[in-house]
Parts: structure tokens; C-alpha cells; sequence
């Protein structure tokens, strides 16, 4: 327990303070600000297909670069003492992310009719697709460059250039919202990450020298199987849950309604809002710390130190935010949203599920269990689809967050059961034993 807060006091707050508090302050409030626009200017309809562009959008994204982000980083922190490693990996990337967002682009671009009807129904908005398929290589070489600044630590001029692009994101979507309704909003969900070239502006600029080192005939096929089971989970992870969130909106469309699919569309944002820090916190504490731990004593202990005590911290929030549900609704949308209230509860448990199956499945990621990890992914997400759907159909709208509940449920109650040795199994006495 000490342990624990020493950590936390000594290098998780310091570097949640300095790294990411701002920016996700910002995201957040950026976020709020334009869940209100998007509720005074165009209502739940609106937000229902804004969701579903967004999920795509996610979706695109992420093939955009192969899943390749997270193995980058961790690649160039292992290798950017070695100039003939570094360049294997920045060479391979580099050509491979690209090519891979130009045939993603392609693909788009001359599937746009098809794609809107997949995300849009009966509404003609194939000239946003267009618009996203041609700003999706821009996409590709942002993430290049933040991969190479993250990968070499330079995290101060990552967060200026995150807020500077939260800023301006939020104030070109804000206006676009305000001037063109539906249309301004669909095309800022699209333009503003392209807005982040300035990310690729800086990101040369500051390390021009690195630039001079990528050419094509240092592509290393090696490379690529180093980062492959980073490329799978990320994919399977990224790709998988927006593709049932648009799969589970479109079923709330057709069976029941869009302003409905719109209040569900709602509810998920506010999850978001809140899950951010919580995420933050883990992905600095918990995944670092569980790739140290030598024994299952140690696992079991820094579980445990989770539960007592950032856990009840959470369930306080999360039973405050219940409680305030009314006054959140009538803060980050309008009175037209209210049907939101009811969806609240079953999504907020579903949440606090998600946080504690979270914590122990970090191992996966912590200890390159890859096989693992991809299988339980699958399992939540078609569990996911099939509870919603059935609930659905049983409970009308409120069936999307009942699924959405337990699908978390059972994926915590799998985790217990893939790791109830290491949690609450006999421990020998030297404590090292099968981690």
C-alpha cells in the first residue's frame, strides 16, 4: 500500500501533472462544449450520426497506420542509441504506415456511396467521405511524427502541440456547428485531425535530422514481425469496438428510432468524459508497474492496492455523477435529451465493471500475453453485440446500456477466472511462482 502511494505521489501525479492533466482538462472541455452545440444546433438526430461517423472515422484511423503507434514508440525507445536500428525502424514504419493509409484512402474514397450508406441510411453525405478519405495519409504522417517525439521522451513540445490542437479543433468544429448545422459538424468530425498537420510541421522540423535517415531500401520485413502482435491487438481493440457501436446504432435506427439511437449516442459521451483520467492513470501506473513484477505475491498485492484504494475514489465520483444525472443533462445538452437520464445508471455500473476487469487484464498487455488478449477481446465484443441487441428488442433503448453492462460483467468475471490463482491461490514461500 505504501508502495503504492509512493509511486503515485512521487511519479504518477508528477507526470500526469505535467504530461496529460492539461490537455485532457482541455479535451474534456472541448468535448462538453461541443456536446452542447451539437445538442442547441442540431439535436439527437444530429449526434446519432455524428457517432456513427465518429466510430468509422476511428475505425479508418487506425488501419490508417496499420496499428503500428504503440510497437513505434516502444521501438525507437529501445533503439535510438543505434543509428543502423533506428533507421531499420523508422524506414519500415514510415513506408508501411504511408502505404498503408494511401490503399485505406483509395478505398474510401471510391467506396464513398457504399460507406455513406453504411454510417448515414437514407442521408446523402458521401462528399464527407471523400473529404475524409483524402485527409487520411495527413492522419498517418501526424501519428509518424508524434510516435518519433513520444518515442524519444520529447513529451513537453507533444503537449503544447496537443493543446494547440485541441484549441483550434474546438474552435473551427464550434463554428462550423454554429454556421452549418449538420454539415458543419459531420465535416469538423472529419478536417480536425487533419488540422493537426502542425504535429507533422514541428515533429520534422524538430527532428529534421531523423528525416534524412529514412529510405526505402532500409525497410526490414524483421521489423514488422517485432511489431506485428502490437499491430493485432490494436487493431482487434481500436477497430472491433466502433464497429459494434455503429452496428448496435444502426439496430436503435431501424428498430426503434434515430433520436433515440441519439440519447444512447449521448450517454456514451458522457462515459468517455469521465473514463479519460481513469484510463490515464492506469496506462501510466498499472501498465508499467505490472511489466516489473517478478511474482504472483506482487501482482496480487498491487491489484488489491488498486481496489482499496483508487477504486472507491471512482465508485464516489461515479455515484455522484448518478446523482447529478439531471442537472448533467440539462448542462451538456437540453431539454430534449432528458430521456438520457434514464440510460445513466446501467451505463455508469457497466463503467465501474469495465475499470476493474481493466486493472487485472493490463496484465496481458504487461506480459505480451497477445493470444489471450485478442480472445477476450473478441468474447466482450460479441457478447457485447448479442446482449444489446437482444436487450434491445426486450427493453427498447435502455437494452443498449443493459448490454453494454453486462458485457463488462462477464468480461470481468472471465479475467477473475483467467487470473483467480494469481488473485486468491495458495502463493509458495520464495513468492516467484508461474507469473
Amino acid at each position: 500500500m505504501k508502495k503504492f502511494f509512493h509511486y503515485i505521489n512521487n511519479e504518477v501525479l508528477v507526470k500526469a501533472a505535467s504530461l496529460n492533466t492539461a490537455n485532457l482538462s482541455i479535451k474534456i472541455l472541448a468535448g462538453i462544449l461541443i456536446s452542447k452545440f451539437i445538442a442547441l444546433f442540431i439535436g439527437p438526430e444530429g449526434m446519432a450520426l455524428i457517432g456513427n461517423l465518429r466510430n468509422f472515422l476511428s475505425t479508418a484511423q487506425s488501419i490508417s497506420i496499420a496499428g503500428l503507434y504503440n510497437g513505434f514508440v516502444k521501438l525507437i525507445g529501445k533503439c535510438k542509441n543505434n543509428v543502423a536500428e533506428l533507421t531499420s525502424v523508422l524506414s519500415t514504419v514510415f513506408y508501411f504506415g504511408f502505404f498503408s493509409s494511401l490503399i485505406l484512402a483509395f478505398f474510401c474514397y471510391y467506396n464513398a456511396e457504399f460507406i455513406n450508406e453504411l454510417i448515414f441510411f437514407n442521408n446523402n453525405y458521401v462528399y464527407v467521405i471523400e473529404k475524409l478519405a483524402i485527409v487520411l495519409p495527413f492522419y498517418a504522417l501526424n501519428m509518424f511524427a508524434f510516435a518519433i517525439m513520444n518515442g524519444f521522451s520529447k513529451y513537453r513540445i507533444l503537449l503544447i502541440i496537443n493543446i494547440i490542437g485541441q484549441i483550434l479543433g474546438l474552435l473551427v468544429t464550434l463554428l462550423l456547428i454554429k454556421q452549418e448545422n449538420i454539415d458543419g459538424a459531420l465535416i469538423a468530425v472529419v478536417i480536425t485531425p487533419a488540422l493537426n498537420l502542425l504535429i507533422t510541421i514541428v515533429g520534422i522540423a524538430f527532428r529534421k535530422n531523423l528525416m534524412s535517415i529514412i529510405n526505402i531500401t532500409d525497410i526490414q520485413i524483421p521489423v514488422l514481425r517485432k511489431l506485428s502482435p502490437y499491430m493485432v491487438m490494436a487493431l482487434v481493440s481500436s477497430v472491433a469496438l466502433p464497429i459494434v457501436y455503429i452496428i448496435i446504432r444502426n439496430y436503435i435506427i431501424s428498430e426503434i428510432g434515430m433520436k433515440e439511437a441519439g440519447y444512447w449516442t449521448a450517454v456514451t459521451r458522457v462515459s468517455d468524459y469521465y473514463l479519460m483520467f481513469i484510463n490515464s492513470l492506469m496506462a501510466l501506473y498499472i501498465l508499467p508497474r505490472f511489466a516489473e513484477l517478478k511474482s504472483r505475491s506482487e501482482f496480487r498485492k498491487e491489484v488489491f492496492s488498486f481496489y482499496k484504494t483508487v477504486l472507491p475514489i471512482f465508485a464516489i465520483i461515479l455515484g455522484i455523477i448518478y446523482l447529478s444525472r439531471s442537472l448533467l443533462v440539462s448542462l451538456l445538452f437540453t431539454e430534449e435529451f432528458r430521456p438520457v437520464e434514464d440510460l445513466m445508471g446501467y451505463q455508469i455500473l457497466g463503467d465501474f465493471m469495465r475499470v476493474m476487469s481493466m486493472v487485472i487484464a493490463y496484465k496481458f498487455l504487461a506480459k505480451k500475453m497477445f493470444t489471450h488478449f485478442i480472445i477476450i477481446e473478441v468474447f466482450l465484443f460479441v457478447i457485447m453485440y448479442f446482449s444489446s441487441i437482444y436487450f434491445i428488442d426486450v427493453f427498447g433503448i435502455k437494452g443498449a446500456v443493459m448490454g453494454h453492462c453486462l458485457s463488462y460483467l462477464m468480461h470481468f468475471g472471465i479475467v477473475l477466472l483467467i487470473f483467480g490463482s494469481s488473485l486468491f491461490g495458495v502463493i509458495n514461500d520464495d513468492g516467484i511462482d508461474d507469473f
